[in-house]
């Protein structure tokens, strides 16, 4: 038995939340791109995961017009099997990645202030480049079965055809299982720890006094930025996503009940997608070469007349 349909709650909610994020998100990754390609001239390790995190947000940013006319016009998909996959696939490598370079970068940030003599605050710019390749190497990896997974299903009732990743009711194939299982752990071993080096660098700061140094106190604003990213932009669809396995498993005969987490679950999806609009602010606070950048360039274009300090690059704040 299948649980499809058409959902009209999901129609109505989320195409315009995301409208206004791919209005604000594009302009806001563009002048990062800018930044990062055109006027960015001292490179460290934190840019470059920066930068990988940036081409995480374009293949969402690309991909994202597609599903908001499929939402628009009752989600019936109208672009083919193949986009179908392709647009699938890119979404959850935009996810995937991003979550990925976030935890570098506050994993980063805690090694500055917890462990500021670990040879891992001298990593170069190739390591880190190697670093962010054997990132997109995992997630390419992990994700990759979506292209050769069946996503398109058809209502038979409302005679439309469906493009999601998590439309099975019943006997999901290992593709969409492994997917499942993914995107569940792919969330949460990371949180967890992101709220270990949160909780880390709070007791430090306490029993070092260290919480009025400005470059400390950037450090912290940084994870807990990327913290509030994660629990706004993902845990809503790890909430309700596993609230629909949980009635898979335990309650299979209850699609009413199935019907209504989904919805919760798609409109989640507004929030996921949220995490490239949010993106530009953790440039802007993790790297204090992007954000003197910015202001110069700024500057330079009449724009703002923002004061540059020479002594913020020399924090340590990268």
């Amino acid at each position: 038995m299948h649980c499809l349909e058409a959902q009209s709650l999901v129609g109505k909610v989320v195409p315009p939340m995301l409208i206004v994020e791919f209005q604000l998100g594009l302009p806001g990754n563009l002048v990062a791109l800018w930044i990062f390609s055109c006027r960015m001239n001292d490179w460290k390790s934190n840019t470059v995961y920066l930068l990988n995190l940036l081409i995480a947000d374009f293949l969402l940013l690309v991909s994202l017009p597609f599903r908001i006319d499929t939402l628009l016009r009752g989600e019936n998909w109208v672009f083919g099997d193949a986009w179908c996959r392709i647009n699938l696939f890119m979404l959850a490598v935009n996810r995937s990645a991003s979550i990925g370079f976030l935890t570098i970068v506050a994993v980063d940030r805690y090694f500055k202030v917890v462990h500021p003599h670990h040879q891992v605050n001298r990593i170069t710019t190739v390591q880190a480049g190697i670093l962010c390749g054997t990132t997109w190497a995992v997630v390419l990896a992990l994700r990759l079965p979506l292209l050769a997974a069946p996503l398109m299903q058809t209502s038979q009732d409302l005679n439309i055809s469906l493009c999601r990743s998590f439309s099975s009711y019943s006997n999901p194939s290992l593709i969409i299982r492994l997917h499942y299982a993914v995107y569940i752990l792919e969330f949460l071993l990371p949180f967890m720890l992101l709220i270990f080096c949160s909780l880390r660098i709070f007791w430090v700061l306490h029993s070092r006094q260290l919480d009025k140094k400005q470059q400390v106190k950037r450090a912290i604003q940084v994870v807990l930025l990327i913290v509030a990213v994660f629990t706004i932009c993902f845990l809503p669809g790890i909430a309700s996503g596993l609230a629909g396995i949980f009635i898979l498993i335990f309650k299979p005969k209850d699609c009413a009940s199935y019907r209504i987490v989904t919805q919760f679950f798609s409109m989640s999806l507004g929030f996921t997608y949220l995490n490239s609009t949010l993106d530009p602010l953790i440039y802007c606070f993790s790297s204090s070469i992007f954000r003197n950048t910015l202001k110069t360039s700024l500057n330079a274009l009449g724009i703002c007349h923002f004061k540059v300090s020479s002594q913020e690059n020399m924090s340590g704040d990268d």
